[in-house]
């Protein structure tokens, strides 16, 4: 018979487990002292601009930003380039289809490349509501209409909200009143 000095490989796993475990509450303390929201891979989220409720896909496989947006057009507007476009989104609160149109200053432009060639996107700034908490994010505008989730949340957003646990789904209401915290944009 062969004794064994090292454990099975359940052990091994067991061990590392709960050494794991048993150095959490250490590695917090140490590392950054602000409590990590998590956000899950679907969360609502409300567009201040509009007071509506939409649903937004966490995708940590874009960097930007995009919102479902149809009649885009860039103009001319005391000599600074603008973007006019409609937004046509359902407001997950009440049922309820709302169009608007919005003109708001071009912060940038995006090109894309993908399966179906390249493509140039204008990136405005909006307000986003996300749990308890207004952030000034960037948007890239495209016609979302054949997609599932009229707004996406791409890795510099997400950078911003906390964790992403690809597991779940709607860990926060997004419930941002009057003296919610406002985190503006950071210029890249």
């Amino acid at each position: 018979m062969k004794l064994s000095v090292w454990p099975s490989s359940f052990g091994k796993a067991l061990m590392v487990g709960l050494l794991s475990i048993a150095t959490l509450p250490a590695l917090a303390e140490e590392g950054d002292e602000r409590e990590e929201k998590v956000f899950g891979w679907v969360e609502m989220a409300t567009l201040p601009a509009l007071d509506i409720q939409v649903k937004a896909k966490l995708d940590s496989g874009a960097l930007t930003s995009s919102l479902d947006a149809r009649d885009i057009e860039t103009f001319e507007q005391d000599g600074e380039e603008w973007v006019r476009f409609r937004l046509k989104l359902e407001d997950e609160g009440n049922g309820e289809t709302v169009s608007e149109e919005m003109e708001l200053p071009l912060y940038r432009d995006l090109r894309v490349r993908g399966a179906g060639g390249r493509d140039e996107r204008p990136v405005v700034l909006m307000n986003i509501c996300m749990g308890d908490t207004i952030y000034e994010e960037q948007f890239s505008l495209r016609d979302r209409g054949e997609m599932n989730y009229p707004l996406l949340l791409g890795r510099r957003t997400i950078s911003h909200l906390g964790l992403l646990d690809v597991r779940d789904t709607f860990l926060n209401d997004p419930e941002c009143g009057e003296d919610a915290e406002v985190v503006e944009h950071e210029s890249d």
